[in-house]
Parts: C-alpha cells; structure tokens; sequence
C-alpha cells in the first residue's frame, strides 16, 4: 500500500448515486494510505474527479475545472513538485488516453472497473513522472473489499448490480458500465446488517437497474424478494434507485404496501410522454403501460411521492411528440421531474439522428416544460401542508445557519428552525415529526410538534 501520510486530496463528484458511492470508496482508500482530506483545490495534493458522461455538460464543466487546477500553485509544504489530478468514473471508462493528451497536465486516468487501481496509478504518477491509464473492459467482482467513508454516519448507499442491458438508443451507460452483473444476496445482505449494526438509518440500494436484478444469477430477476429480506433487518428507512419502468414487477410494487421501511417514494423515469418517442428511445414500453403502472403503485400505496426524468428535443421529437409530455406530467402529477435537453453523445443510436426542430424551439419546449413540472410540484407539495412529516435531519441550511435541513419519508426537502438554544448536532442524524407549515415548490418548511 502506498504512502500518502504527508499527503492531502479531495473528491469533486459529478453525476449518479453510483459515482457518489465510488467516490465514498477512494476517499476510503486514499485514507488507508495516509492521506488527510481537505474541502478545497488550494489544499489539496492530490485532485480525484468521479465524473458523469451522460451529458455533454458534464464534459464541459470537468475540461473547465481541470483547466482551472492547472494555474493554482501548490500548498506551502506540499512534498509533490506538481498536483496530481487524476480522472475516474464514466468520462474515464469512455476516454482513457485520450484524456492526458486533450489535457496534458492530467496525471492519472482510470475507469469504472479498476477504481481499485487508484492508490498504485498516482504513486507510480509521482515516482515516474509521466501520466498513469488504465482502462479494463471489464470488472472481475465487485469492490465491496476497498475500504469507505461514508459522507453520513446515518446513512449509506448499497451497490446491488453494476452494469445495464437495456441500450437506450440516446445512452452511453452500457458502453462505461458495461452489461448487468448482480451480487449475490448473501453478500448484500451481509453488508446491510453490518450497516444496520453501526447504526444507519437510511439505506439505499444502488444499481443502473435494480428491477433487473437477479436475473444474470437466477435466470429471473428476485428484487422484490431482496427487498423484503432487507426490510427484515429493521432499518427505519429503506429506497433504492434506478428503476427501469419496463421491468418494475407486480411483486415489486406490492413491496411498498408490505415493506414497513420501504419509503412511499419511487424515481420512476419516463423519458417522455410520446409513444413514438419512447420506440426511438429504445425504452420498450408504452404510455400506456406506464400509466397502467402508476396507477397500481398508487393503488397499493395512495401517498406514493414519484420522480421522473424527461429529455427534450429528441431527435424526431414534433410539438404532438412534446404535448404527449406535458399531458403525462398533468396525469400522473410528479413530485419532482430533472427535466433535460437532449444531448448528442458520441458512440450512441441516437447521434445519428437527424434533428427536425431548432434549438429555440427546444429551448421554448423546455421553458414550458419546466412551467408544468413547477405547478405539479407544488401541487404535490400543497397537499402536505398541515400534516405531520417524519424528517432525517442531515444539516444546517447552507443560507442560513439557524434552519435545519432533512427529508421526509417522500423525499421532500424540508427546513425547520433551530429552537432557541439549542445545538444543530442533537438534531443531526435523527428521524423526528414536524408539522408542515408552509408548503413551497421544491421544499417544504416546518416546526417541531415537540414530541
């Protein structure tokens, strides 16, 4: 194991669940070898990037950061002659070498299934002096062995799968992730109890696509029945993500009448609104049958808060196409909805479509879209006002240091003032009631019951 007792880092985390849970890992391991770390690019030796790839902004904000770096000097006392920057994650999968020449001070460049490459790449960066890639096209098993630090005591995130196999014409995921791979249930579980046992209190379950899994091991998938044994082990809160909307079972969605920890809240994402759009997406189901699934998860479970993704401006994509969205946002009345452009990516289906609407008339799609989605989500969250919300507290509110800040059970953002005299800690990391008192777009506000 390396050195790095003299060293410091930090982690910038661009992207999924999935990218936040590798990045707990380096920081883990980057630890284990001594190093301390710091909040800010000035402090640190050593710069990891965990990045994204599945939007063309993310390339953009990582070439403009990495650019950036290069122009901060070094610490007082650094021992290194230069910072090491060194890029994982997705845009790492995708790029490899061509990383270091495109930015030629970018040391060490690794990928989605070697993350545990990292210490040994930036100590023969250092030793050597010249950039470090390593790129496999596949992972052997899951590096559930690397040392973690989670970034909350409370809660954590649980890889169940790695990889898709759905190949969405606009996604390069399968191409960075590669194909689905689950872990069998009895190293899940394991991991859970152990969770369960230093006090987490939130657990979230993690893969491209947890419907699927399973089904590479058993020749079906078994999610729901992963669910219920998790739900076994006594967690007060338990969620999971990403859930394909072709491949959400029967079995599944009776898990959120059955489960007592399962929260009433499910990302569900539907791309968009229009039949002949979901067929160009490669998305394999219909309008029709999502609705269809709507409907029974809110018959077994009424106060389910859902969240959608939906990309505008799709190749193809007419204004019939586009009022097909708007109409789904009204029917089914999403709690949150990340609302997209659709973005050119380069070794996908789709980036050799030929577009048929310009950028303004996207854009004022887009601005019309996001119009909708902020009545529904306030709609939603209107309908909570005066009820009382179970809410983990995670931290005092970055704008103003005497309001807390949590979630409920739905997932809502919710603020709550600090009570005279009292210390943010005896909050922090807690699960207690607050009365809704005001009910805003995108969060709600609340006081405690005093219970």
């Amino acid at each position: 194991m390396p050195d790095f007792s003299q060293l410091t880092f930090t982690v910038i985390t661009y992207g999924c669940q999935m990218n936040k849970h590798d990045s707990e890992r380096v920081v883990g391991m980057l630890e284990a070898c001594g190093a301390m770390e710091v909040g800010t690019f000035e402090d640190a030796d050593m710069v990891v990037f965990m990045t994204c790839c599945v939007r063309e902004a993310a390339d953009v904000r990582l070439y403009g950061q990495v650019a950036s770096i290069k122009n901060i000097p070094l610490r007082a006392g650094s021992p290194l002659k230069k910072r090491i920057i060194a890029i994982g994650g997705c845009i790492g999968q995708r790029d490899g070498e061509r990383l270091t020449k495109q930015m030629r001070h970018v040391d060490v460049v690794f990928g989605t299934f070697n993350l545990g490459m990292l210490p040994g790449l930036i100590q023969s960066a250092v030793e050597k002096g010249s950039s470090q890639v390593s790129i496999l096209e596949a992972g052997e098993e899951f590096p559930t062995s690397l040392p973690t630090v989670r970034e909350h005591s409370w809660a954590a995130w649980l890889p169940i799968m790695i990889g898709c196999n759905n190949f969405c014409t606009y996604c390069i995921v399968p191409y960075v992730r590669g194909r689905e791979k689950s872990r069998t249930m009895e190293d899940i579980l394991e991991e859970a109890a152990r969770y369960r046992s230093e006090g987490v209190l939130e657990l979230t379950l993690l893969g491209q696509n947890v419907n699927s899994y399973g089904r590479d091991l058993f020749g079906e998938a078994r999610f729901a029945e992963l669910l219920h044994k998790v739900d076994d082990l006594g967690f007060p809160r338990l969620r999971f993500a990403t859930s394909h909307p072709k491949d959400i079972s029967d079995e599944v969605i009776e898990a959120f009448g059955t489960c007592k920890s399962l929260m009433p809240a499910l990302h569900l994402p539907v791309q968009s609104g229009s039949n002949e759009i979901l067929q160009k997406m490669n998305r394999r189901y219909t309008r029709e049958k999502y609705l269809g699934t709507v409907a029974k998860l809110r018959e077994v479970r009424p106060d389910i808060a859902l969240s959608t993704d939906l990309i505008v401006g799709f190749p193809g994509e007419t204004e019939e196409d586009f009022q097909q969205t708007l109409d789904i946002v009204r029917r089914v009345g999403y709690q949150q909805v990340f609302t997209f452009i659709y973005s050119r990516r380069e070794g996908t289906p789709a980036a050799k479509m030929p577009a048929n609407a310009t950028p303004e008339e996207i854009q004022d799609r887009f601005d019309r879209l996001v119009k909708v989605v902020e009545e529904s989500a306030k709609a939603c969250n209107d309908a909570d006002a005066g009820t009382i919300a179970e809410v983990l507290f995670e931290s005092v509110s970055k704008k103003d240091g005497t309001v807390l800040t949590g979630h409920s059970a739905k997932n809502q953002t919710v603020h709550v003032s600090l009570p005279e005299g009292a210390a943010a800690e005896d909050f922090i990391g807690r699960i207690l009631p607050v009365r809704v008192t005001e009910a805003k777009t995108w969060y709600l506000r609340g006081e405690f019951t005093g219970n």
